[in-house]
């Protein structure tokens, strides 16, 4: 019976650990999910168990999830603000990254895993594109000046997206070895 509960325990993590890291692709709060099912993890199962998760390992995964939002955040501030983007453009950025990540992962559908990880993180970036440039419009702004703000928050994004998945790799990796060893 223990032993039924040490590979259930590890399964349902590791599922949860997997789903956090697709959630990140798409620009979602999934390396938080992975803060969160380990801490829980760590708590709930005995020390005794040979997958048993401690606190070192806990702190390690939120340090490394806070490094992935700081490098994502910094990454798209000091692209669209270089550019003269406005707080409008930012948030509409945000909100088409998010869709356009989601999108991007359910074209990408038809190449396995590959092709849902670029898609999700080009149409992202493209999604933060747009956002950008129909926030600066709005704001009365020409199209070259959306456009530049928009070629800004597509980088930004792209940079600091791929910081967050690296981050988010770290994690799975952190976990998976603290779980074997």
């Amino acid at each position: 019976m223990e032993v039924f509960l040490i590979v259930s325990a590890a399964a349902v993590l590791l599922i949860l650990v997997a789903t956090g890291w697709c959630l990140t692709l798409v620009g979602l709060p999934g390396n938080w999910l992975m803060v969160i099912t380990t801490v829980v993890y760590g708590l709930l199962v005995p020390m005794e168990w040979r997958s048993a998760i401690g606190w070192p390992v806990m702190v390690l995964v939120a340090v490394l999830a806070a490094v992935g939002e700081l490098l994502e955040f910094a990454a798209s501030a000091v692209g669209t603000t270089k550019a003269g983007g406005s707080k409008r453009s930012a948030g509409l950025a945000l909100v088409g990254s998010v869709a356009g990540g989601l999108l991007g992962a359910f074209i990408g559908l038809p190449v396995p895993v590959v092709g849902t990880i670029v898609a999700a993180v080009v149409f992202a970036a493209c999604g933060a594109m747009g956002g950008a440039v129909l926030g600066e419009s709005w704001k009365g702004r020409t199209l070259d000046e959306g456009i530049e703000v928009g070629k800004a928050a597509f980088w930004g994004r792209m940079l600091g997206t791929l910081g967050k998945i690296f981050m988010g790799s770290l994690i799975v990796a952190v976990i998976v070895v603290a779980m074997v060893t």
